[in-house]
């Protein structure tokens, strides 16, 4: 069994963040279920913040109103 583990995040996080995302995610699902870190896959599904609604109010409005933070 390959995992994939799929991560969604509203758009703006740096590639240094994902590739520090990726590696200790690798390392938590290698350690655990005792596979080799190459049968693990992880995707990142950047979403814009027009289409991420919280409520009816997409994460872009709220961010401009200052209820959201511009890392979230």
């Amino acid at each position: 069994d390959m995992p994939v583990v799929t991560i969604r995040f509203i758009e703006g996080r740096s590639q240094e963040k994902k590739d520090e995302i990726a590696r200790r995610a690798n390392e938590a699902l290698s350690d655990v279920l005792q596979i080799p870190k190459n049968d693990t896959w992880i995707v990142f599904e950047d979403v814009a913040a027009t289409d991420w609604y919280v409520g009816d109010a997409t994460a872009a409005e709220l961010r401009r109103k200052g209820l959201l933070a511009e890392g979230a």
